[in-house]
């Protein structure tokens, strides 16, 4: 039988956030650090062919957004897969792992994107080795993210326009080069020699995927969207299109610029590009862009990390200690001191692009449920009119995660996995406490049983 579900129409949020900021917000959040780092570890599979994985990852990642789009309109105070899977299958530990693989992927993500920062793009400014300078990058972070960091959308839309202006300078530069008659355009359709290119295609889109996740998070937000269930669809499908278009391009310019086994395991490919073109721009400044679009995103993504780490604590998902907060900047100072330090273990464990396959990896597991969700919620009927994607995208949505998890090698499965396990010792952790909790109430209560009936008898 079909449930009917009606939302409360009130909120205890500001429904501040419009259309357009909504677009902005999805845009900044998928655009920037992805691509300005790994062009070159796509194209070290795929030769000059680098459009065609961004293409290829952002077809797969338009199916979970559908999912996602029929969520959030579905239930617009929801915000996130965790809470979606607790919606849907009502099992406490799928919802514990949907959240903790956000988590896990975060802290990776963090990590990746301090071994970007201290990368090519530093090296005008300071030539240091890249994984002790990837530990301080992120000792800074913390700091700042222990201060109190408010980052209003407005802030994030300044962002986005300098993370974007620096892709589009990169376009219109090659453009200008290949008007000149420079440059190797014959290399977008070439694959390595000895490749198969559907092989090597999939391989890439692993890493091209890291480029396009982002658009989750918008998940968290929906109660402050005005009119969210009509402008929301049109906010992630409208940035996440405009992200493509920008990605592919930003392939066809990279394998025009340079040879393909110059621009392969760059870890400032970017600039690179941008040197080749000839134009006479400065390594320092198109580099100073570039690594303000990674350090805003990892600034962000250790915020997230820290204050999903600090909410779980507060809902009794994780240890209590992980909710302490310093008493003048109330902010979660043991939240951001666990997550920043996993966060520098794992700059040891692996390079830039192993460690995108890993976040790539666990999203993926977090996918997998928010898209079997969508099926398992389409008998919960709600009043109100939502986005609805047609029935058959959550079944490809979910194939095109388990072909994306066939291409995961084994260390990304093994730092994964470690990740995961220790949020499985957290959760069993948290369940034998409670039990233990339960069982010294019951001991209590049967004491004063005891005790009451001790003193009715006294007074018969």
């Amino acid at each position: 039988m079909e449930e009917t579900t009606q939302e409360k129409p009130a909120s205890k949020l500001k429904q501040g956030i419009t259309g357009p900021m909504l677009y902005l917000f999805i845009l900044g959040d998928v655009l920037g650090a992805g691509i300005y780092a790994l062009v070159g570890e796509v194209s070290g599979q795929v030769g000059g062919a680098i459009w065609v994985p961004l293409l290829v990852a952002l077809v797969l990642a338009l199916l979970t957004a559908a999912s996602y789009a029929e969520l959030v309109t579905k239930y617009p105070k929801a915000g996130g897969a965790a809470v979606f899977a607790q919606r849907a299958f009502k099992v406490p530990a799928i919802s514990f792992l949907a959240g903790f693989a956000m988590l896990a992927a975060g802290v990776t993500s963090a990590a990746g994107l301090a071994l970007a920062f201290t990368g090519d793009y530093l090296s005008p400014f300071l030539d240091v080795p890249s994984v002790p300078a990837a530990i301080v990058f992120l000792l800074l972070v913390a700091l700042l993210n222990a201060r109190g960091i408010s980052e209003s959308v407005r802030s994030n839309v300044v962002m986005t326009i300098i993370e974007l202006s620096g892709l589009v300078l990169v376009i219109v530069l090659v453009g200008l080069m290949l008007g000149k008659g420079e440059g190797f355009a014959e290399q977008v359709t070439q694959f390595p020699v000895g490749v198969n290119p559907g092989t090597a295609v999939l391989a890439a889109s692993v890493i091209a995927y890291y480029s396009f996740v982002g658009f989750e998070v918008s998940a968290n937000i929906a109660e402050e969207v005005r009119d969210v269930r009509r402008v929301y669809p049109k906010a992630i499908f409208g940035a996440m299109l405009t992200a493509g278009l920008v990605y592919v391009l930003i392939g066809l310019a990279a394998s025009i610029a340079l040879p393909t086994e110059d621009l392969a395991g760059s870890s400032g490919p970017l600039l690179d590009v941008v040197s080749a073109t000839g134009f006479g721009v400065p390594d320092w400044l198109f580099s100073l862009v570039a690594l303000v679009a990674v350090a805003n995103g990892a600034l962000l993504t250790m915020i997230m990390s820290s204050r999903l780490t600090y909410g779980m604590s507060e809902q009794g998902l994780l240890p209590a200690v992980f909710g302490r907060v310093l008493p003048n900047r109330k902010t979660p100072w043991v939240a951001i001191i666990a997550t920043t330090a996993v966060a520098m273990i794992l700059t040891t464990t692996g390079g830039l692009a192993s460690l995108a396959e890993t976040v790539v990896l666990l999203l993926l597991f977090v996918f997998l449920s928010t898209n079997v969700a969508v099926i398992v919620l389409r008998r919960d009927k709600v009043e109100e009119k939502h986005f609805k994607a047609p029935i058959v995208v959550p079944y490809l949505a979910i194939a095109s995660c388990l072909l994306l998890l066939t291409q995961q090698d084994g260390t990304v499965w093994l730092r994964a996995g470690a990740l995961m396990a220790v949020g499985l010792l957290l959760f069993g952790a948290r369940f034998l406490a409670k039990g233990k909790n339960l069982g010294a109430k019951g001991r209590r209560g049967a004491g004063k049983s005891k005790e009451s009936s001790t003193e009715n008898t006294r007074e018969r």
